[in-house]
């Protein structure tokens, strides 16, 4: 039972390092919809995913910050990670 536990928090803990890994990437385009405050839904790597995405809705894309404060001063955005 215990070797089962101790496997069964290994786990959760691996997944868990995973999962905050994959929400630390900077995606270059964000969703905003209506009138939502801060910069959006940012899960897009180009503007056609992003515009397909906003399709019907009342939605437009824009680039992410990090990205347009990074290309002002010009630096790389910062990762996070």
């Amino acid at each position: 039972m215990r070797n089962a536990l101790l496997a069964f928090a290994t786990l959760a803990g691996v997944l868990a390092l995973n999962a905050g890994a994959a929400q630390a990437r900077d995606y270059r385009f964000c969703l905003l919809e209506g009138w939502q405050p801060g910069p959006g839904t940012c899960y897009y790597n180009t503007y056609a995913q992003c515009m397909a995405s906003a399709s019907g809705r009342n939605a437009y894309c824009q680039e992410n910050p990090k990205y347009a404060f990074a290309r002002q001063y010009g630096a790389r955005p910062y990762r996070g990670y």
